[in-house]
């Protein structure tokens, strides 16, 4: 078996998996479940900057990437928003991640973006739409005539 024939099935789950865990961030602290916003047990306050915002970020756009639908734009969305937290939350504390608390923003901008840079894997929506458009438009093309 050769890199390129596992490449796709491979960043298929690393997309799922990155995707599913930005959203479990987003619900809990949107609905307070899974320990709640940062373990406490609560929700965030309805449209508070820029926390509850972050959180509808991860929710959305992390369900997006989880099923790679607009995959590549949903991630470059998440990347940009956990560089936004590392930056404004985390470094003013501290440059590195380790010791001021940002490893997961850190972790995550560069994982979503590398799912925008390389895509969604063959396991995507994206693909599966990009392969049925593929085909309709061969089936739309003219037909040969043989002599």
């Amino acid at each position: 078996m050769k890199i390129g024939q596992i490449s796709g099935p491979v960043l298929s789950l690393f997309r799922v998996v990155t995707g599913l865990l930005f959203v479990c961030h987003g619900a809990s602290s949107i609905f307070g479940v899974l320990g709640g916003s940062r373990g406490t047990g609560q929700t965030l306050p309805f449209g508070s900057w820029p926390g509850w915002w972050a959180a509808a970020i991860q929710l959305v756009f992390g369900a997006l990437v989880l099923v790679g639908l607009f995959t590549r734009v949903s991630a470059l969305l998440c990347s940009g928003s956990m560089a936004y937290a590392y930056f404004v939350v985390h470094a003013p504390q501290n440059l590195f991640p380790i010791r001021n608390g940002g490893e997961a923003a850190a972790m995550f901008c560069w994982s979503f973006f590398l799912i925008a840079v390389f895509g969604p894997g063959s396991w995507a929506l994206d693909t599966l739409i990009h392969r049925v458009r593929h085909h309709e438009v061969e089936g739309y093309a003219p037909a040969t005539v043989q002599a």
